[in-house]
C-alpha cells in the first residue's frame, strides 16, 4: 500500500515538483497552500506524514506541526529555506520527526521520508507489543476474562464513580458447583475445558460496558455499572440456563451436565469495596446451602442504595 503525503507550502513550483517526485516514487500525495487549508484537510485525510514548508502567512509551519502532533500524531518533515532563522532543535521541540533545508535534493527528501516512515513503524511495533503486554498482564491466559488484579482495581473505579454520581452498580459472584470433583474425576485437562467454556458462555451474556473476571480457582465474578440488582439478577440467570443446556463430553461415551451458583447484590451507599464482594460471596455460599444450580440475592439490609 502506497504511503501518503501532504505538502504543505505556499511556494507553488516547490509544491509542484516535490509532488511530481513523490508520485514517481509511488506515494500518494495531496498539497495544501497554507496551514490553515491543512487542516481542513485533515479533517477528511490523515496522512502518513506531513511535509511543510515554515515560513508561510498565517499559522506557520512550526506551529502546524505542533498542533498536528499534539491533536493527530502524523509524523511532520519540516521544511526551510531560512537556516539562520530556524534550526533543527526548534523543529524538533515542535514535534518534527526531521528538518530538511531548501532547495534540498529530491533523493536526499526520499532517503527523509523514507527514515521516518522506518520510525514510524517501530512507534506502532512498539505501541502494538505494549498494548499486548499489558492485556497480559490483566487477562486470565486461559478462559480471556480479566484476572482478579484487574477486577479489584475496576471494581474500585466503578465504586467511586457510583458513588459520585449516585448510579446503581450490582455484582454478580458464581462459582462452578463440585468442580474439584470433576477434575478428580476426569483430569485437569478437562476441567480446563468447563473453565473455557464458562469464560465463553459469560461474555456471551453480557453488555458492552459489563466486564467479566476469573476470581480464582472455578470463581468468576461479574461487575454491572448502571445495573439495578433486579437486572443483574436476570443476567445471572441467564448465564445459568445457557450452562444448563450445555453437555460436556469428558469420554466418547460420557455427558456430564455442570452446574453452577451464584450470588448477586448491589452497591449500598455505606458500602466499603471490601463489604461489597463479601455480601456477594455470601449471597453465592447461600445458594450452595441451598442446594447449588441456583442463584441469591443479598441486598444490603435497610440501606439506601446507590
Amino acid at each position: 500500500m502506497p504511503i501518503s503525503i501532504l505538502i504543505v507550502d505556499d511556494d507553488t513550483a516547490v509544491k509542484t515538483s516535490t509532488r511530481e517526485f513523490l508520485e514517481l516514487t509511488g506515494a500518494s500525495v495531496i498539497t495544501a497552500s497554507s496551514a490553515e487549508e491543512a487542516l481542513d484537510l485533515l479533517n477528511d485525510f490523515t496522512p502518513d506524514v506531513i511535509l511543510t514548508d515554515i515560513m508561510m502567512k498565517g499559522m506557520n509551519g512550526l506551529e502546524l506541526t505542533r498542533f498536528v502532533r499534539k491533536n493527530y500524531g502524523v509524523a511532520v518533515i519540516v521544511m526551510t529555506g531560512y537556516s539562520a532563522d530556524y534550526s533543527y532543535e526548534e523543529a524538533v521541540n515542535a514535534g518534527a520527526s526531521d528538518f530538511i533545508f531548501k532547495p534540498f535534493r529530491f533523493g536526499e527528501l526520499d532517503l527523509r521520508i523514507k527514515r521516518v516512515m522506518r520510525e514510524v513503524k517501530l512507534k506502532k511495533e512498539h505501541a502494538k507489543l505494549m498494548n499486548r503486554l499489558e492485556e497480559l498482564a490483566i487477562t486470565d491466559g486461559l478462559t480471556g476474562l480479566y484476572n482478579s488484579r484487574h477486577f479489584f482495581s475496576q471494581l474500585k473505579m466503578e465504586i467511586e464513580r457510583c458513588t459520585r454520581y449516585r448510579h446503581p452498580l450490582s455484582l454478580l459472584l458464581l462459582d462452578i458447583d463440585r468442580f474439584k470433583n470433576f477434575n478428580d474425576t476426569w483430569g485437569h485437562l478437562e476441567g480446563d475445558k468447563v473453565l473455557m467454556a464458562m469464560g465463553e458462555i459469560i461474555t456471551s451474556c453480557l453488555r458492552s460496558n459489563d466486564t467479566a473476571y476469573r476470581y480464582g480457582g472455578e470463581e468468576f465474578t461479574v461487575i454491572l455499572p448502571e445495573t439495578q440488582v433486579e437486572e443483574a439478577c436476570l443476567v445471572g440467570e441467564r448465564i445459568r440456563g445457557i450452562l444448563s443446556q450445555h453437555k460436556f463430553t469428558p469420554d466418547k461415551e460420557t455427558a456430564v451436565k455442570v452446574t453452577i451458583s451464584l450470588g448477586v447484590t448491589q452497591l449500598s451507599i455505606k458500602d466499603s469495596l471490601e463489604s461489597f464482594i463479601k455480601r456477594a460471596d455470601m449471597a453465592m455460599y447461600e445458594s450452595k446451602k441451598a442446594g447449588r444450580d441456583q442463584l441469591t440475592c443479598l441486598p444490603f439490609p435497610g440501606e439506601e442504595t446507590c
